[in-house]
């Protein structure tokens, strides 16, 4: 019984790691490219790449990028809450 567990919160691991990668590189693109076509449309204050360097690293600090990291923790807490539902309930 505590095997299987292990082997599910292990493999749940394993998926919940690609899937953050990939939410991880999609929202940075995302962002990237609305920098870009902000930087069009601007006034052009600073050269492109200084522009988008700094707007990257105020996303990095940002509640979008710290959310994407419930990934880890939603998906325990939904099979945890489902272990005690079905225990003891």
């Amino acid at each position: 019984m505590i095997i299987g567990i292990l082997r599910l919160m292990a493999m749940a691991f394993v998926l919940m790691l690609i899937v953050y990668f990939v939410l991880s590189y999609w929202s940075r693109s995302v962002r990237k490219s609305k920098l870009e076509e902000e930087w069009e449309l601007g006034t052009q204050a600073m050269d492109r790449d200084t522009f988008i360097k700094t707007g990257l690293e105020e996303y990095d600090g940002s509640l979008r990028r710290k959310l994407i990291f419930g990934v880890f923790i939603v998906p325990y807490l939904v099979i945890g809450l489902l272990v005690y539902i079905v225990n003891f309930q």
